[in-house]
């Protein structure tokens, strides 16, 4: 098992609503795309500030590394208005 935490700023959030409303297409689309488990784990009330984890399980610890990665590139390159302030990616 293999996890990534990406913690990002989102800038000109001004409420929680608005926080939802932009962070729940993506966490809808790294499912779809990436089959991974993903979940908002931290900053659930600050408004301009989100930590997703994402986790992948399969018997091939690079395979697991590697969506890991295409999904931290995608996060940066596919949602540009979120600025990524910290990944991790570690594997169990």
């Amino acid at each position: 098992m293999s996890s990534l935490v990406v913690t990002f700023s989102i800038p000109g959030c001004r409420s929680l609503k608005e926080k939802r409303s932009r962070i729940s297409p993506l966490i809808a689309r790294l499912r779809r795309e990436f089959n991974l488990s993903v979940a908002e784990i931290g900053h659930q009330d600050a408004w301009q500030f989100c930590t997703l984890g994402c986790a992948v399980i399969s018997n091939d610890a690079n395979f697991n590394h590697q969506v890991l990665q295409k999904t931290s590139q995608f996060i940066a390159t596919t949602w540009p208005d979120l600025e990524v302030i910290d990944e991790k990616i570690e594997t169990l």
